[in-house]
């Protein structure tokens, strides 16, 4: 489905100002739509000289009451004939009130239309839309509600609301059924819903508000202050013992200023536990892989005092081929302990691990090149720690076998190049070198050698991929080896 922006420039003459401001409007209006139990309609105009037609940009229902709409009018086309109240309310800028047949119900249906105003200027229609009430008196908390958003339409027709910057992500923002608090001009408490004071009674809050202010029944007022001195909306949480409420206060404004405003109260205290243990779950996460790392440096720095201390150089090597792994899977940890997650992308173990390779076998009298092409994406730490131990044993697997001392070396350079490819459900790794090439009638199935007997093992088994080594497809000298790895 196409997004208001896709809406708007596709099909209207409206510029991005006009289009952020609508945006901004329809970010808050859940708000709206629950404070008058109405569906609500966002019409605009469509571009072409003599066209009276509109188009509905935005469609929300309300969380207070029933909808009227069983389906979503997002992109609907209407014109003056079916909508006189829409193209009277664009044509005068007034808001206009009447009850119409609507085509896609076919009923009667009580219509507000409000004119969206922006710098003087109106460039939409909010329709609010619902059943004709008939022999039925509106309780006390609907005639508060419906009063709140009728000093909302006054401030969407004059260009008051929305406001030019929210404070507050709408994901978390309080709604109305968490509880409502009106003030009124000097920032006295007018009604209390009886959910604001089930929140008040958690808070600790026990007195009776009306006729007070909040700062004098006890309750943090700075956000109040704070939202009539600078007339736009300001959120914070309040944290009273174990219980931990978000406060939103919106100012209402006429011509006079802040004619009043509506503090949203919701318990947020679930929401923050769970953040917290998240928190600390991740924190000792970390704190487990720091550890990790740390061991296995140790356990590398044991092996290379043993390693000093043996006199045979097949035992040094085997060593130091221990070294290597063991320091390739710290990497792994070392990169997870700085992480937020489980998951870290790979190029940040990849290229340390090939630093530390280069750095382990070059010489003067065998100069190598390491290159990395493409980016792997973000893995799991399942896939991430195999992969570097298997990346660590084919990198010095080329250095041994593509690149033995004393080759005559030509003008090409010695270059060992990784490849990396992720479509997002395989990954493909390649080692490509540029060296004397596979032995006739090798075959990975039948080697013996320790390094790729292992690689093949964590390929086959923990990454539960697929090796293959080859000539390059091109003719010229060297070898691939590519592994393939399905992502979950």
């Amino acid at each position: 489905m196409a997004s208001l922006a896709e809406i708007v420039r596709s099909r209207t003459h409206l510029k991005l100002a006009h289009i952020a401001h609508l945006q901004r409007l329809v970010a808050s209006w859940n708000l709206l739509a629950d404070f008058c139990f109405s569906d609500l309609l966002l019409f605009v105009p469509v571009d072409g000289p003599g066209d009276d037609g509109f188009v509905v940009v935005g469609h929300v229902r309300p969380s207070t009451s029933q909808t009227l709409y069983r389906h979503d009018l997002l992109g609907e086309r209407t014109n003056a004939a079916e909508r006189p109240l829409v193209s009277s309310s664009m044509r005068l800028g007034s808001i206009i009130e009447g009850e119409i047949t609507v085509n896609v119900i076919r009923e009667r249906v009580r219509v507000v239309c409000i004119p969206v105003r922006w710098q003087g200027e109106t460039i939409a229609v909010l329709s609010r839309e619902s059943t004709p009430s008939v022999g039925r008196s509106p309780g006390e908390l609907e005639r508060i509600y419906v009063d709140i958003f009728n000093r909302f339409a006054r401030m969407i027709a004059t260009g008051d609301f929305p406001f030019t910057v929210e404070d507050s992500d709408a994901k978390e923002s309080p709604r109305v059924g968490d509880g409502v608090v009106v003030l009124d001009r000097a920032a006295c408490v007018e009604y209390a819903s009886p959910n604001a004071v089930s929140a008040l009674h958690r808070m600790g809050v026990h007195a009776n508000a009306e006729g007070m202010r909040l700062g004098e029944i006890g309750l943090e007022d700075e956000l109040v202050r704070d939202a009539f001195a600078i007339a736009k909306p300001v959120t914070q949480e309040l944290e009273r013992g174990e219980v931990i409420v978000l406060v939103r206060c919106i100012p209402m404004l006429d011509a006079q200023g802040v004619s009043g405003a509506v503090v949203l109260f919701r318990d947020i205290t679930e929401v923050r536990r769970r953040d917290r243990l998240l928190l600390s779950k991740d924190a000792t996460i970390r704190e487990i892989h720091h550890r990790v790392k740390n061991n296995l440096q140790t356990i590398s720095s044991l092996l290379r005092l043993q390693a000093r201390r043996t006199s045979t150089e097949e035992a040094k090597e085997a060593i130091a081929e221990s070294v290597r792994r063991i320091s390739s899977i710290a990497l792994v940890h070392e990169t997870l302990s700085r992480e937020a997650g489980e998951d870290v992308p790979f190029i940040e173990i990849l290229r340390p691990l090939v630093r530390m390779v280069e750095e382990a076998v070059s010489s003067p009298d065998r100069e190598l090149r390491f290159a990395v092409d493409g980016d792997a994406g973000t893995l799991p730490a399942a896939i991430v720690t195999p992969m570097a131990v298997v990346l660590t044993e084919l990198l010095q697997n080329a250095v041994d076998h593509a690149f033995p001392e004393g080759r005559d070396r030509d003008a090409d350079e010695n270059l060992v190049r990784i490849e990396l490819v992720n479509d997002g459900s395989e990954l493909i790794v390649r080692v490509v070198d540029n060296g004397v090439g596979l032995p006739e009638g090798f075959s990975v199935d039948r080697v013996n050698g320790l390094g790729l007997t292992i690689v093949r093992a964590l390929v086959t088994s923990d990454l539960r991929g697929t090796i293959d080594m080859f000539e390059p497809p091109d003719g010229t000298a060297g070898t691939v080896v590519e592994l393939r790895v399905l992502l979950d």
